[in-house]
């Protein structure tokens, strides 16, 4: 007789109730509901800074290391004390909503009180990406933003860093910094100390100002570049975050118990500001902020944090993930301390592929003798961002899951496909002082238009989930008519390369096979080449054997055109922000990219071909 192994059990979280209805109707859209109600829930975000404030004082709320590399503590008292000073002194500048504050820098615990006391009192506020003030030359989309959102107060982290960005875009607007502001008199920006805003008595004033937040009061705005064009600040209210956190934590009930977390995840993007430091407020939990990220520069930080805090449950994106799991293999002492606590690992941003998603699950087993649950769903910052979610403890890359109670999905059929349409109270009520977008955004139902398709994982049990499958807007077709899903294609490129292709822009619109356009993973092409120099290593006949061997493995995987990718070339060339080659999310725009790039995609497509064009 054969044995058959044993199957290896997950450590056990609580799950919401699952019951999903669907309505099929004559025109082949198709709606999905869960008949789980949305249970009644405070609709001010600080609500519950308040709550937590009065029943666990000394809890941690927030934890970040100084400049000693000491951890400094803020507990929900000292929060709520320090939001209701800084709110009274926000309101002492006669701030507006059409004056909103905007903050420039990264995560910090300046950062958080700041954007608490702002929505304390009902006044809007947007964390933008570093990127556009930090990494940009010519400031034009940080500009657009400033345009957009004509800000009463901008706040920085450090001075020096943002000078030449805040003398481009600062115009009247107060700067408000936590570092040394004496280097502003030399550049003409006068700048107050962020510790005068802490000193302000706070008054009744404040608490009229929280007692007038209703649930459609603007509490963000966030600017998404999305794939395409200028920034869009998407309207986030007090109601759509409010509502969102409690659709996450009916979908997780043991989030409910509180959590701890160790996060690098920026909060100007939705994943890190409203979905992960939202949920730990909403949930009276402990966030230790990372100022660590997955790159070589970075991931040292991180990998010393977690060394140190063992959390709850943890956050991150594919490519988060990616960087951490050869650490977690090679470090037994790391690996023993993060899975140690650990009830959940979740993943966002984007499709996690299945040989990460395998290595967690057997890092977690050797580690604990089971696996940990992967949360994943499916949203955006238009949602709040969650908007389907995962309610089972097995899964496999693409599945995104089922609505969250509350929300209403809408599949319509469109070239071969089922996009997806959310409607609910997580919904964003449409984009900052933009009525045209806001309304191109929207269907006469009033769902929101995601352009995202997805695929039923069973046609016959709407219960088990939906399957992530690629951007409309991303597809295309070759010369023959043959439609090509870029978003799964790119994906099995990816899986097939085995560590050597980090992304890829696909080619192939009106033309006879698919092309892609190579960004390699650095590190790998490093260890495989011998060599440092870029320019060297793509050129390097071992990486071009190597992409020679990925397209291989990948064609004797599929069988048809539509899956198959016949030439390729390494970019020779980093994304340029500035050329709109990036989104502030880090992921490759692959329309501006092909357009900005011409001869590179035609030298693919050349009958004599050069020596850098790798053919399968």
């Amino acid at each position: 007789m054969i044995k058959t192994a044993k199957p290896i059990p997950f450590r056990k979280i609580a799950f919401g109730k699952v019951d999903i209805r669907r309505t099929d109707h004559p025109d082949g859209t198709i709606t999905l509901t869960s008949s789980v109600p949305l249970a009644a829930h405070p609709h001010r975000v600080t609500d519950r800074l308040a709550a937590w404030a009065g029943s666990k004082p000394n809890q941690v709320f927030l934890a970040q290391r100084n400049s000693a590399g000491q951890w400094e503590y803020l507990t929900y008292l000292e929060t709520l004390r320090a939001v209701e000073k800084i709110a009274q002194s926000l309101l002492d500048r006669n701030l507006t909503p059409e004056t909103p504050i905007a903050i420039l820098s990264e995560n910090s615990i300046e950062h958080a009180l700041l954007g608490l006391a702002a929505l304390h009192i009902g006044l809007p506020h947007t964390a933008i990406s570093t990127a556009y003030s930090l990494r940009s030359r010519d400031f034009r989309k940080l500009g657009y933003c400033m345009e957009q959102l004509t800000p009463g107060l901008i706040f920085v982290q450090e001075l020096a860093p943002y000078l030449p960005a805040l003398k481009a875009v600062a115009g009247t607007a107060e700067i408000v910094t936590a570092g040394r502001a004496v280097i502003s008199a030399k550049s003409n920006l006068p700048a107050t100390p962020f510790s005068a805003l802490r000193k302000t008595a706070p008054t009744a004033a404040v608490g009229a100002a929280f007692s007038a937040i209703n649930p459609d009061s603007v509490a963000k705005i966030l600017f998404t570049s999305g794939s395409t064009g200028e920034p869009k600040g998407v309207i986030n209210t007090h109601g759509n975050l409010t509502a969102n956190w409690q659709q996450i934590t009916q979908t997780y009930p043991f989030l409910a118990e509180g959590f701890t977390t160790v996060d690098w995840l920026p909060w100007n993007h939705t994943y890190g500001g409203n979905h992960n430091l939202g949920l730990v407020l909403f949930n009276g939990g402990t966030l230790y902020i990372d100022n660590g990220n997955p790159t070589p520069a970075g991931i040292p930080t991180t990998l010393e944090n977690l060394r140190e805090i063992a959390p709850t449950v943890y956050f991150n994106v594919p490519r988060g993930f990616e960087v951490l799991i050869p650490f977690l293999k090679k470090d037994k002492d790391l690996r023993e301390n993060f899975f140690s606590r650990l009830d959940m690992l979740f993943n966002a941003g984007a499709s996690l592929s299945q040989p990460a998603w395998d290595a967690l699950d057997a890092l977690a087993a050797e580690t604990t003798g089971k696996k940990i649950v992967m949360g994943i769903g499916l949203g955006c910052t238009e949602s709040s961002p969650g908007a389907l979610f995962k309610q089972q403890e097995a899964g496999f890359a693409g599945l995104v899951g089922i609505p969250a109670p509350g929300l209403e999905l809408k599949l319509v059929p469109r070239d071969g496909k089922l996009e997806a349409r959310f409607k609910g109270p997580n919904i964003s009520p449409g984009y900052w002082r933009h009525p045209n977008r806001t309304a191109e955004a929207y269907d006469p139902e009033g769902f929101f238009k995601t352009g995202d398709a997805l695929r039923f994982a069973d046609p016959h049990n709407p219960r088990a989930g939906l399957v992530y499958d690629g951007r409309l807007a991303e597809d295309f077709k070759l010369d023959s008519g043959t439609w090509v899903n870029a978003g799964l294609l790119r994906s099995r490129l990816i899986a097939a390369s085995g560590g050597l292709v980090q992304d890829a822009v696909l080619t192939g619109l009106d033309r006879p096979f698919i092309g892609a356009i190579v960004f390699p993973n650095v590190d790998f092409l490093r260890k495989l080449t011998g060599k440092s120099n870029y320019a060297a290593m793509v050129a390097d006949e071992g990486a071009r054997l190597a992409l020679k061997g990925t397209l291989e493995k990948l064609a004797a995987q599929n069988d048809h055109n539509a899956a198959c990718i016949r030439r390729a070339v390494f970019a020779d060339f980093k994304p340029s922000m500035d050329g709109g080659e990036i989104t502030d999310k880090g992921t490759l725009n692959q329309s501006a990219l092909r357009d900005n790039h011409p001869s590179l995609v035609e030298a693919i497509y050349a009958n004599d071909h050069k020596a850098f064009v790798v053919e399968c």
